[in-house]
């Protein structure tokens, strides 16, 4: 019989398509509330606080990492998920009941614990339903979906914000983050040999938490995201200043030119190895950050906004394949949980730094966005420091 033609990839399954529509709710949810934050908070007036507002939420996630990274390798892929969403559902209701200074920070504190849980669920989901040699391919179609949520959650936020105020945003976040929780809640566990939930999975030893094998692109991860915090604590902002009305739109932008180039850097990597499109996105990164340092006018801004997406879609599906290209299949949690680690702190890092040197000075917008060209550009150096065997790393069958 003729081989039936198709133009979707193998691995593109009704699991597979649920779990994207998952992360695109789930992304959504928490990202649609952060161009609105800077402002409540300093309505609260805790306008000195602002660096914290990312900062509080990624270091949550990074110490939730290797208990995530544990239980999606023990008990199972999809209860971390849902219980990375469960917290975005209870944390968006709880913002419009304490409203002061010190409970805002505490819940920024608790929510991380969403991007702590979800997205290493997620990932590892991805790679147990993946080939091999499709890894980036579907690292870039299952990130594209999550783009897609950042790019609506912060324009569709800023709508709401704008029409109907914040605490009405507070509520669309917690009832697209259950929506994310019904989509996948029926999804076959691909996990084989599950635990049930002991104390114990809550017990950590010390090699439990980072996993060495993926240490170099963890790295360069941190390196690059460390743009990324200052982008999500800082724009607001610098918008502000040029005279741009929706705070969310830089977001809609860059996040939108990520779209297309996460698949075709997914499908790149997988033919010619993860690190010469590391080098694209690193460089990339170090442009967008010097266009961004220097914009005077919206337009510039937004063009810097299209080259930052460029770079993060590149960067995203990458990273991700060449993180469990490394890894065990037994620990494939914990490598995840590993890079993911370094995500937050990098994003963390950034946010925090940002936010302490910009001091709400804006002569100091230049100063604070050249700082995030410089660590990409050492993360692109580094590039070039690895071995032979890790700078042109491509699976063995990828290239049948």
């Amino acid at each position: 019989m003729p081989r039936k033609l198709t133009l979707l990839p193998p691995f593109f399954t009704l699991n597979f398509f649920l779990l994207c529509l998952s992360s695109f709710l789930f992304f959504a949810s928490f990202n649609m509330i952060i161009p609105e934050l800077p402002a409540y908070l300093s309505s609260l007036g805790g306008e000195e606080y602002k660096g914290l507002i990312i900062s509080l939420f990624t270091l949550t996630a990074g110490l939730s990492r290797p208990f995530s990274g544990k239980l999606a390798d023990r008990v199972g892929r999809i209860p971390v998920m849902v219980f990375g969403a469960s917290i975005c559902f209870v944390v968006s209701l709880m913002y419009p009941v304490i409203s002061s200074v010190a409970g805002f920070l505490l819940l920024r504190f608790v929510h991380g614990f969403s991007t702590g849980f979800t997205p290493t669920g997620v990932s590892a989901y991805v790679a147990d339903i993946v080939p091999f040699n499709k890894r980036g391919e579907a690292m870039g179609l299952q990130s594209l979906f999550g783009s897609l949520g950042m790019a609506a959650g912060p324009a569709f936020g800023g709508y709401i914000g704008n029409i109907w105020g914040i605490e009405p945003l507070f509520y669309a976040s917690a009832f697209t983050a259950i929506l994310s929780i019904l989509v996948i809640i029926r999804l076959k566990e691909t996990l084989d040999d599950r635990e049930k939930l002991t104390r114990q999975h809550f017990r950590l030893h010390r090699y439990e938490i980072i996993e060495k094998r993926v240490l170099k692109p963890s790295f360069v991860l941190l390196l690059t995201v460390f743009s990324f915090g200052t982008v999500l604590t800082i724009i607001p902002d610098y918008s502000e200043y040029l005279g741009i009305g929706n705070k969310g739109l830089f977001f809609a932008v860059f996040t939108l030119s990520s779209l297309g180039i996460r698949i075709i850097a997914g499908k790149t990597s997988d033919k010619y190895g993860r690190i010469p499109v590391m080098k694209a996105a690193t460089l990339s990164m170090v442009v967008a950050m010097l266009i961004i340092a220097f914009a005077q006018s919206k337009a510039m801004l937004l063009f810097g906004g299209v080259i930052f997406g460029c770079s993060v879609g590149m960067n995203s599906p990458t990273i991700s394949a060449w993180t469990i290209d490394l890894s065990l299949d037994a620990f494939r949690g914990r490598a995840l949980a590993t890079m993911y680690i370094a995500l937050e702190a990098g994003i963390g890092i950034g946010a925090f730094i940002s936010g302490w040197i910009f001091a709400n000075k804006v002569e100091n917008f230049p100063l604070v966005f050249s700082i995030g060209a410089i660590t990409s550009g050492i993360a692109f150096i580094y590039l070039f420091t690895l071995p032979r065997e890790q700078r042109f790393l491509v699976p063995e069958d990828s290239k049948d």
